[in-house]
């Protein structure tokens, strides 16, 4: 088992991602390895011991968030921030209690990946913003929270919020709403 405090895992299934944040991570001094799927990302952290990782919500059609729970069983030190193209405050709040430091949404700057890596003392320091969701905003988040609730199923999803299946289809085919 190798272990070096530059090591960083990268689990993403976007492989121009990857491999734009793998040269920026080795400009920077860091042992990147780069994983497309859950099962390699799981076997690259048995066989070495890193320190980071960055995690994609969405891994093909695999969560992220069970590979948080699976990094911090092999080692419960390492450092994780999870990413998403759709963000959402009960993933949000599901990666942090399952271990990630950070939550970001894409596109996202390195040197913001790794300030939340190295500082994160000073994310509680900074008054957290104080603005109110739009309805829509709150609707979207709802409606992302039942279907994690019903694990993606899409019908099931639909009869508890008490619309036609086709109707959540169309609202989860939109871009989340901003803030």
């Amino acid at each position: 088992m190798i272990k070096n405090a530059k090591t960083i895992l990268v689990v993403d299934d976007d492989e121009v991602f990857c491999q734009v944040m793998q040269r920026a991570l080795v400009r920077r001094g860091f042992q990147v390895e780069v994983c497309s799927n859950i099962t390699s990302a799981e076997h690259a952290a048995k066989d070495r011991h890193f320190k980071k990782a960055i995690v994609d919500l969405k891994i093909a059609q695999e969560s992220g968030l069970a590979l948080i729970r699976s990094l911090k069983t092999i080692n419960p030190t390492i450092e994780i921030i999870m990413l998403t193209g759709y963000s959402s405050v009960s993933t949000a709040v599901e990666a942090i209690k399952l271990g990630a430091l950070n939550y970001f949404c894409k596109p996202i700057d390195l040197d913001e990946i790794l300030k939340a890596f190295t500082d994160t003392d000073l994310m509680t320091e900074e008054p957290a913003p104080i603005s109110t969701p739009t309805l829509d905003r709150v609707e979207w988040e709802h409606i992302q929270k039942i279907l994690q609730d019903h694990q993606g199923n899409v019908s099931a999803a639909a009869r508890s919020l008490g619309m036609h299946r086709r109707t959540l289809q169309r609202k989860l085919q939109k871009r989340p709403v901003s803030q």
